[in-house]
């Protein structure tokens, strides 16, 4: 075998040629100083529809960004043919800092999170006053997404002319959270998707619900250019609605300044990924009495030092019991 001493000769080295004859790797990544501003509008299948300027452009992401991965409402830097024509690809290269963040998981025990959207302002939970009928659990669990994520909830109750609204409303009364009632009727021949209409104003506004509570066709009463998505029905046996929207999907809001981004429906809101002591920010009237409590405190312990701020009268008790019910929501498993 042959030995090289410490000053070998460097033309005796064999080296292995460039078949490819391509430029060798390295590890400095060009800038893209260049590249458009976008917004992501839809994912599919690694495929993602961006609004560049007033044009919509398929892009896909860029090797260098890794594992990070881009979501509907992300503002994206994108490099290549940006034309938005057909059987053109472009390249997302950079993904900004996100304002907030909408993720939930499968279920409680599901250690893997998804994001459903990014940047949004608002989130609208659709419920139906009935047919199927409501379930508070799963719209607690949405609350405290929206609280952790940093959107401002809103209350869309569906289907008035078949249950009132009145149990419901008092239920989330001392979350002071706003709301719009609204029945299929009124979305059609009436001025309720006006008054939606109005809390979206200059919003990006996430809608989640569960099957057949009629999101769907509140999104579509919204956007009535973009009536691309079919309603559903709700099963008689389950009482329970079947999937109609498949990916989410921001779109601009007609006769107003703002997006919509509706979801898919969903069965279930896992919160694994919540941290309980974030949850306590979305009720800045109890974050003073937090002083006193110990170390790691759930704020539902025996130990906890917002039972003895409520007694003096520094808070309303309906909202510590309101705050409880929420974090509540993060041990039990979502069976309503």
């Amino acid at each position: 075998m042959r030995r090289y001493g410490k000053h070998t000769d460097e033309d005796d080295i064999r080296s292995r040629p460039n078949r490819k004859g391509n430029r060798p790797r390295t590890h400095i990544r060009p800038k893209h100083e260049d590249a458009a501003e976008g917004m992501v509008l839809t994912v599919d299948r690694g495929r993602l529809t961006c609004l560049v300027d007033d044009r919509v452009v398929l892009a896909m992401k860029a090797r260098e960004l890794g594992r990070k991965a881009a979501v509907v409402g992300d503002q994206v830097a994108l490099v290549g043919d940006l034309s938005g024509k057909k059987d053109t690809l472009a390249r997302i290269v950079r993904i900004a800092g996100r304002t907030s963040v909408l993720r939930r998981t499968a279920d409680d025990d599901d250690p893997y999170e998804r994001v459903v959207v990014a940047n949004a302002d608002q989130l609208a939970i659709v419920t139906a006053l009935a047919d199927p009928e409501p379930r508070p659990r799963l719209i607690d669990r949405c609350l405290v997404a929206a609280f952790d994520g940093g959107l401002t909830p809103l209350l869309v109750l569906t289907k008035s002319d078949l249950a009132p609204p009145d149990g419901l409303l008092e239920l989330y009364g001392d979350l002071d959270i706003p709301y719009v009632v609204t029945s299929r009727e009124e979305l059609w021949n009436g001025d309720a998707a006006d008054r939606v209409r109005a809390h979206l104003d200059g919003k990006i506004t996430a809608f989640v619900g569960h099957s057949g509570v009629g999101k769907t066709t509140l999104v579509n009463a919204l956007v009535p250019e973009d009536r691309r998505r079919t309603t559903g029905h709700v099963n008689a046996v389950t009482g329970r609605g079947r999937h109609t929207t498949t990916s989410a999907l921001a779109l601009p809001l007609s006769g107003a300044d703002g997006w919509v981004v509706d979801t898919p429906g969903i069965r279930s809101f896992g919160l694994a990924h919540i941290d309980p002591s974030r949850v306590i920010l979305a009720f800045p009237d109890l974050v003073p009495g937090t002083e006193g409590c110990p170390r790691a405190c759930s704020h539902d312990e025996p130990d906890c030092a917002l039972d003895a701020w409520v007694e003096e009268g520094h808070a309303d008790p309906a909202r510590l019991y309101s705050l409880r019910r929420l974090l509540s929501t993060r041990e039990a498993t979502e069976d309503d």
